[in-house]
């Protein structure tokens, strides 16, 4: 049995911004670079956390930026077809969420479950708007 280290949730650096995040979400996808890997789809474990300017709360979706948008973003990006790499992965999620009005920053961590027994591959990566 695999035990996960819980870590902590980094709090949003400015005043002002609320955190949205998806975590641990678990796709097969077409990913990676070395022979044995093309071809078949393996596990990747996606997480998102996204900046956002704190909203009056109105319980108005537009106030917001949607779940709907981070997870079908994502669904979107692996069905175009093999990535060969997890950092390309992580910058295709980046940008995608970035295209939103709404976000200021955003980290991905894109994981490989499957490719080394008994450990996890993959980058952390953050990015913001300027």
């Amino acid at each position: 049995m695999t035990v996960r280290r819980l870590q902590p949730v980094e709090q949003p650096r400015e005043e002002g911004l609320d955190r949205i995040f998806v975590r641990d979400m678990v796709f097969d996808a077409f990913i990676g670079v070395h022979h044995v890997e093309q071809g078949d789809t393996q596990r990747v474990r996606i997480s998102v956390d996204v900046d956002i300017p704190s909203a009056p709360r109105h319980e108005r979706i537009a106030n917001t930026l949607s779940y709907d948008y981070l997870t079908g973003g994502i669904r979107a990006i692996l069905d175009e077809g093999h990535i060969y790499l997890v950092e390309t992965l992580a910058e295709r999620i980046a940008d995608h969420v970035l295209a939103h009005p709404l976000a200021r920053r955003v980290r991905v961590r894109v994981e490989k479950l499957d490719r080394v027994p008994g450990a996890m591959l993959g980058v952390e990566i953050a990015r913001g708007k300027s």
